[in-house]
């Protein structure tokens, strides 16, 4: 019997137990009331209200510049729309690392001012206060390793990480790490596969990952990549489900033609 489809509100033990039963768990993103609700209603198990936000709602490079108070504002007109899903709001560059009562600070506001269910943080051991700090509040904690796009100017490259054995032993021990003190589940971003799958079996908690192959417990895309809302991210790992640039612009298209003919709005579109 799948734990999905009989299911009316996807908490973090049904996450448990999906992974348990060996059904894969859908991820995508939402940053707005309108695309959430949609998304929520057509099944998704998870939401992320991603700090990619900065990327594709803001039109920044990088994930840096967003705040706090915009990812207070995305998630709260995300979980206004959610009946289903899951709610998990990434934590902005800035807002934990290095300061525990920092992070514990931002991880209250989102939850008490958005009614989000948990929060995502990026790292490993380097982060372990901070995740520790907000576990002992009773918030529930993702994890995320690999690619971990805050720390994009350390790195100073998207490209595949965890490729040598050094990172990918740190790699798997963070994972186990970020478990042991408590995370209800880690995505691994932009891994190689084998390894990827290395941690989905050694641990108990679900991991999700984006670029990590098919070994993991279920997959995560941004919604605007999925549904070909940009066109400029073209990485190996983003399968996209439809073209909507192409269609908005064509309906965009006929519309100012109409407008500019006359035909719209017709008899029947007016009072």
């Amino acid at each position: 019997m799948s734990v999905h489809k009989n299911i009316k509100k996807v908490t973090t033990h049904v996450l448990f137990e999906m992974k348990l039963r060996g059904e894969k768990i859908s991820m995508l993103t939402a940053y707005d009331y309108s695309m959430a609700k949609i998304i929520d209603q057509a099944g998704i198990d998870v939401i992320l209200v991603g700090d990619s936000a900065s990327n594709v709602m803001a039109g920044h490079e990088t994930t840096i510049p967003i705040t706090l108070e915009e990812m207070i504002y995305h998630a709260s007109s995300v979980v206004r729309a959610v009946d289903r899903a899951l709610v998990v709001v990434d934590l902005p560059f800035g807002s934990y690392q290095g300061n525990s009562k920092l992070a514990l600070s931002a991880a209250i506001r989102i939850m008490k001012e958005t009614g989000a269910h948990a929060v995502k943080l990026e790292g490993g051991a380097e982060i372990r206060e901070s995740v520790e700090r907000i576990l002992s509040a009773g918030i529930p904690v993702l994890g995320h390793l690999g690619l971990t796009p805050q720390s994009i100017h350390k790195f100073g490259t998207y490209v595949v990480r965890a490729r040598d054995e050094e990172e990918a032993r740190k790699l798997i021990e963070d994972a186990h790490l970020l478990e042991e003190i408590g995370c209800f589940g880690l995505v691994l971003e932009k891994i190689p596969a084998k390894l990827a799958g290395t941690v989905a079996e050694e641990l108990k908690i679900p991991i999700i990952g984006i670029g990590a192959g098919h070994q993991v417990d279920g997959q995560v895309l941004v919604i605007h990549d999925m549904l070909g809302i940009t066109q400029e991210f073209s990485p190996r790992f983003l399968r996209r489900y439809h073209n909507l640039s192409e269609e908005i612009k064509g309906a965009v298209m006929n519309y100012i033609k109409d407008v500019k003919n006359v035909s719209f709005p017709n008899e029947h579109e007016q009072y």
